[in-house]
C-alpha cells in the first residue's frame, strides 16, 4: 500500500517525528510511505489545512496513494478539508483507540491527527500505536464482530451518498480557485511522487497544466 504524508505548515517542525514514527511501523508491514511535504517551516511550498484536503484528493482519486495521513493542529481543520473532497474518507485519530475503531467500522482511507493539541511528552510513542492499531491489521472486519455486516452495509450507503453529494475530482480540479491548486502541488518532491505513481491520465494532464503556467 501507497501511504501519502502531508504536513500543513504550523505543524511543519514536527514532520520528521512524524514521518519516522509512520515509517518505523509501516514500512515492516511491506507499504511505502510518500512524504509529500511539508518537510520543515522554512519550506518555500507552504501547506495549509485547506491545502490537505486538496491533496488528499489528488492523491486518492488519481490512486497516486491508497491512503493519506495528513494532520494540523488539532486535527480538525485536515480533517473537514478532506472530507469536503470526493472519495475521500478521513477519520480524526487522537490516540490508539480512535485509529482501532476508524480502522474497523469506518475503514476509511485517510487520517487526520492533532500535532499541537495534546501533543506532549513521548507523542512519538502515540503516533507509533495509532498507526499500529490501524495498519498492522485487517479494516474493515467490524467492531463488534457480530455488526460488521451493518457496518460493511453503511460504508457502502456512505459511499453512494457522497458520491451523489460531491462532483468528480476533475471537474474540482477545473473549477477551483486555480492559484490555490497551484499553490497545493507546487511542493518540492510533488511532480517526483505524484506522476510516478499518479493513475488517472486526466487528472495528471490537468495538475501538468497548472504546473505550467
Amino acid at each position: 500500500m501507497k501511504i501519502a504524508l502531508i504536513i500543513e505548515n504550523s505543524q511543519a517542525a514536527k514532520s520528521e517525528i512524524v514521518h519516522n514514527a509512520l515509517k518505523t511501523v509501516v514500512e515492516p508491514l511491506g507499504h511505502s510511505v510518500h512524504h509529500y511535504g511539508m518537510y520543515a517551516p522554512e519550506d518555500k511550498a507552504s501547506l495549509t489545512y485547506v491545502m490537505n484536503g486538496l491533496l488528499a484528493g489528488i492523491l486518492l482519486n488519481s490512486k497516486a496513494a491508497d491512503f493519506v495521513v495528513t494532520g494540523c493542529g488539532t486535527g480538525m481543520g485536515s480533517m473537514l478539508a478532506c472530507n469536503s473532497m470526493p472519495g475521500v474518507f478521513c477519520g480524526l485519530v487522537i490516540d490508539p483507540t480512535d485509529a482501532f475503531l476508524f480502522g474497523q467500522i469506518n475503514d476509511g482511507n485517510c487520517l487526520s491527527m492533532p500535532y499541537a493539541k495534546g501533543f506532549g511528552w513521548a507523542a512519538e510513542l502515540n503516533l507509533q500505536d495509532c498507526y499500529r492499531k490501524l495498519f498492522e491489521q485487517e479494516r474493515g472486519a467490524g467492531y463488534p464482530k457480530e455488526r460488521a455486516a451493518i457496518m460493511a452495509k453503511n460504508r457502502g450507503i456512505l459511499k453512494d451518498l457522497k458520491a451523489a453529494s460531491c462532483k468528480d475530482m476533475l471537474t474540482v480540479l477545473k473549477t477551483v480557485d486555480q492559484d490555490l491548486l497551484k499553490a497545493a502541488v507546487s511542493g518540492e518532491k510533488f511532480q517526483e511522487l505524484f506522476f510516478t505513481n499518479c493513475q488517472d491520465d486526466a487528472i495528471a494532464a490537468h495538475i501538468q497544466g497548472v504546473l505550467a503556467r
